[in-house]
């Protein structure tokens, strides 16, 4: 239980340090740390990080950092997409499932170590929502859809892959949205508890006799982690964030293809 309260805070404090990655570590710690099976472990990472989510966004709302209508549009994205990225996994064996999750992972990695200017990454203006005095992006049609595209593309790989989608909507608040770097953080919670919850109900009936248990320990340990994420995301600057995400996360990448590799 205290190895399962471990790797529950890892999840939690990658959520609060970046505002996703959390199902990232999630699947590889399920699945070799604490021996689930692949379809198993997709499914309670979406419950736990889902709940995470929740709790995080409650606490970043009191700081005023969370725009709630860009993240339900986000979410609602990946309410609609998920069940479509559940069957499109139930339909690839296990070890290949886990290779495209270690071939997304280091995409993910390289992206985040390349970033240096999140403001200035993506300079096509059609991709941006106009942006209003108070920092908020201006609500339109236009603006809706682009949103509802990136939420949608995160709710796919969220039932494929059993991961929450910040790594993806934190992106897209920075460079479609036009929010800052606080706000994106903490905006990206709300769509990714809610992409999360999608794709726990379309992946629920794989959940193990056991699980419950597995999943108590794991959110508690999510929980603390959260908290200690948020409170340690004000001492640290974002290029420092994002060489210890990059970096971790190529990590893990690195270990899915060894241990499919070595696998008889």
């Amino acid at each position: 239980m205290l190895l399962t309260l471990l790797y529950g805070g890892i999840v939690g404090l990658s959520l609060g340090l970046t505002g996703g990655g959390g199902s990232i570590f999630a699947v590889p710690l399920l699945v070799y740390g604490l021996g689930l099976d692949f379809r198993s472990a997709v499914a309670l990472s979406l419950a736990v990080v889902g709940l995470t989510s929740v709790y995080g966004a409650v606490l970043q709302a009191r700081l005023g950092h969370v725009l709630w209508k860009a993240g339900l549009v986000l979410g609602l994205g990946g309410i609609l997409a998920a069940p479509l990225g559940a069957w499109i996994g139930a339909q690839m064996p296990q070890r290949l499932s886990l290779l495209l999750f270690a071939a997304l992972m280091t995409f993910i990695g390289a992206r985040m170590l390349r970033r240096k200017d999140a403001t200035t990454e993506v300079p096509l203006s059609w991709m941006r929502c106009q942006r209003q005095a108070d920092g908020h992006p201006h609500f339109s049609y236009s603006c809706a859809g682009k949103l509802l595209g990136a939420g949608a593309l995160s709710g796919v790989l969220s039932g494929i892959f059993g991961v929450g989608g910040g790594f993806l909507i934190v992106p897209s608040l920075l460079f479609v949205a036009c929010v800052s770097i606080e706000r994106a953080l903490a905006t990206s919670l709300v769509g990714i508890s809610l992409i999360a919850a999608s794709g726990f109900a379309a992946n629920a009936s794989n959940l193990t006799p056991g699980s419950g248990t597995i999943a108590l320990w794991f959110l508690a340990g999510s929980a603390a982690g959260m908290t200690a994420g948020i409170w340690s995301k004000s001492l640290l600057s974002a290029p420092v964030l994002n060489k210890i995400f990059g970096l971790s996360v190529l990590g893990v990448a690195a270990f899915v293809v060894f241990k499919n590799l070595t696998q008889s």
